[in-house]
């Protein structure tokens, strides 16, 4: 009874931690953009500047929109810390961490009552973003799923500690590569970078995941530029603890997961800085690209 409550503690004290470090690792994404891009860009903390100024302002809200327009911030904001208490980041126990399908459907409702609330705004440019988003979704939940499965059937369970027990004693073969690269994929397109979305245009006729928070501002705007922070984290865990196997530093598991979060930074800011954002109906073969690499990564095993 006292070691499950520690584990809960553990978790509730990760989703925290998590949810505080989420804004430094895109301000980090950012910096090192604009150095690839030989601009000077915003500095490292400012999206902790951003997120502290839209926390001070009111809301602006429509007086037709319903419940739902002002719940879905607060859903999506909630969703996002709940599901990053379930990673597996402090300990490997298996017994207290999340199973894979439940982290899924977990970060799936917030993105629901997202697209729910993009409807309920009556903008032309948020009903957009939401079906283009739910388009989007439909492919990436299934390669998302798909390639976790790979980990999975090597461990033999669902359990996220598990897997991420199972990753780490492992060493790279042709299954983790095939594996990592179809992930990467998935991450990108679900955390809305550069080729599928751009987070940083709001163009009326390429923004996606933007069309949908046209309509908010102040404090609920806050909270979903936020959970989108803490979603982006969370995506980069679970590739760094279920796709780059093995641990430079002996015992310091945590350490050299930060290393590991870091460099995926640097490969998100290196993909985003070499590639050009591509047309919304190529989307479906370039996420074809990791179900292909997912199933050869089956098969390989």
């Amino acid at each position: 009874m006292v070691k499950g409550g520690i584990e809960v503690m553990v978790s509730i004290v990760q989703a925290l931690g998590v949810a505080f470090v989420a804004p430094l690792i895109a301000g980090v994404i950012k910096t090192i953009k604009a150095r690839l891009q030989n601009r000077r860009g915003p500095r490292i903390l400012q999206v902790y500047f951003d997120l502290r100024k839209l926390l001070t302002k009111d809301s602006v809200v429509s007086p037709t929109v319903s419940w739902i327009f002002n719940v879905a911030p607060y859903v999506y904001f909630a969703s996002s810390v709940a599901a990053a208490g379930m990673l597996p980041i402090f300990f490997f126990s298996g017994e207290k961490t999340g199973d894979l399908f439940t982290l899924i459907y977990v970060l799936a409702l917030g993105r629901f009552f997202l697209v729910l609330a993009s409807l309920d705004g009556g903008s032309a440019f948020g009903g957009m973003g939401g079906a283009r988003e739910m388009f989007i979704a439909i492919l990436v939940e299934p390669a998302l799923l798909l390639s976790m499965l790979i980990v999975a059937f090597k461990a033999q369970t669902a359990n996220l500690g598990l897997m991420a027990s199972h990753a780490l004693s492992s060493s790279f073969s042709v299954t983790y590569i095939f594996g990592m690269i179809a992930f990467f994929i998935v991450l990108l397109a679900e955390t809305g970078r550069i080729p599928v979305d751009n987070p940083d245009t709001h163009l009326e006729l390429t923004m996606i995941h933007e069309g949908m928070t046209l309509e908010y501002s102040g404090k609920k705007l806050a909270l979903i530029f936020w959970g989108a922070a803490v979603k982006q984290l969370i995506m980069m865990l679970l590739f760094v603890l279920l796709f780059l196997p093995g641990n430079a530093f002996g015992s310091a598991t945590f350490i050299w997961t930060i290393v590991k979060v870091l460099l995926v930074a640097v490969g998100i800011a290196l993909a985003e800085t070499s590639t050009n954002k591509m047309r919304l109906f190529k989307v479906p073969k370039f996420l074809a690209v990791s179900g292909l690499l997912s199933l050869l990564a089956l098969v390989s095993q």
